[in-house]
């Protein structure tokens, strides 16, 4: 088995330079990775009813200050100075998120008010810790941000937990799921942590979720549900988190105008699925040994010429599949015909497409399938419905 480092290498997917330690480049392959999985969370989250954001990189101090993020996480932060004023590059997208909440005065019919954001983020990593995507200083997270009532928490998460399930399922990941109640160091009174924590566990057992207790690892603002997702290598990767926050609203003065017309404080749920894109994409080359399933796969088709006098065909077919959308190539090298579909092998397309003096004048294609071999004549229409299926 091949860990993601030596698989990106060969694929052509992401590189690393000593320019810019720990902050992945991602060559044309693993944006088409990156890009599908970006796609597929914007629209799962537009389903589920969230809209999206964007927030700056960089902040002001006394935003992180105000958060509580510069007592708890100052050491690994990245900072800058801009017209004699001190600014930070954010580590997490939170208080990006609770200044649009507070943009204006909100009401309890915008509850529950789900925000989500692909949130670029920077945190300072030990240069002996990083490893590939799976440890790096520079990443993207899926994050979202839930507004929301006490008294709508528990349909909240219950929501949260079917939209994990979906997802994760989507991959063929099993997970597990664990409770991290509160630490030494945290924030808040001990009263709004009970009631936190009680919210979480109510719901798992709610759902019939199976969890596992971890005593004192909960956030500095809140208790957590974690999602580990198990590999096709039996091994457990931490990935979604799902976060109950009483302190974040109370240190932004949230608030929103109540059926009764008073003002009332709002709960703030953080929560993520992927973890990280970079991570995930990690987890899945390795799960799946960089042989995506062909939604994925930076390049799903590839042509095949037996020789030259049918390159014009193949052209002609090339340019049929990408008005489709499919991803597809020509080998039209001076390489043997053997040569050309050893190369397709490695580059673990998923199917190959042959076409000689037969296909041509019969108007079809050979396509064969990378991992079985199996080999079957289809006409181009059929060949898309079959991709697009």
């Amino acid at each position: 088995m091949k860990n993601h480092r030596e698989l990106g290498q060969e694929l052509e997917l992401f590189m690393h330079a000593e320019e810019a330690p720990g902050m992945p480049f991602f060559l044309p392959k693993g944006m088409v990775i990156r890009e599908e999985l970006e796609r597929f969370w914007k629209e799962k989250h537009r389903l589920s009813g969230y809209k999206e954001i964007k927030t700056p990189i960089m902040m002001k101090q006394h935003l992180w200050e105000q958060s509580g993020h510069w007592d708890h996480y100052h050491e690994n932060m990245y900072f800058s100075e801009v017209d004699n004023q001190h600014y930070a590059i954010k580590p997490m997208n939170c208080p990006g998120s609770v200044l649009i909440f507070n943009q204006k005065k909100r009401s309890y019919r915008e509850l529950p008010m789900r925000l989500a954001e692909l949130g670029l983020v920077h945190r300072h990593e030990l240069s002996g810790s990083l490893n590939g995507l799976l440890r790096v200083r520079s990443f993207t997270q899926d994050d979202a941000h839930i507004y929301c009532s006490m008294d709508q928490i528990e349909s909240e998460i219950e929501q949260v937990l079917s939209l994990v399930h979906d997802i994760y399922s989507s991959f063929g990941f099993q997970y597990t799921v664990e409770l991290s109640t509160r630490p030494e160091k945290y924030m808040g009174d001990l009263e709004k942590w009970n009631a936190a924590e009680e919210s979480l566990s109510n719901v798992l057992k709610k759902k019939n979720i199976e969890f596992s207790l971890n005593e004192g690892d909960g956030a500095f603002y809140g208790p957590k549900i974690d999602f580990h997702v198990l590999d096709s290598m039996d091994r457990s990767w931490q990935c979604g988190t799902i976060q109950l926050d009483f302190q974040m609203p109370e240190k932004f003065d949230c608030s929103y105008i109540g059926e009764d017309g008073e003002k009332h404080r709002p709960v703030m749920i953080h929560r993520a699925i992927y973890g990280s894109v970079e991570r995930f994409m990690a987890i899945l080359i390795e799960h799946y040994q960089g042989d995506f399933p062909v939604w994925l796969s930076p390049v799903q088709a590839k042509v095949i010429p037996v020789n030259p006098s049918v390159f014009d065909y193949g052209h002609q077919i090339v340019n049929d599949l990408q008005k489709q959308g499919i991803r597809v190539e020509m080998d039209d090298s001076s390489d043997r015909f053997n040569a050309k579909i050893r190369q397709a092998s490695i580059e673990k397309v998923p199917y190959l497409i042959v076409i000689g003096n037969n296909e041509k004048e019969a108007n079809v294609l050979t396509v064969q399938k990378r991992v079985s071999g199996e080999k079957i004549n289809m006409t181009v229409e059929e060949f898309i419905k079959k991709i697009k299926d």
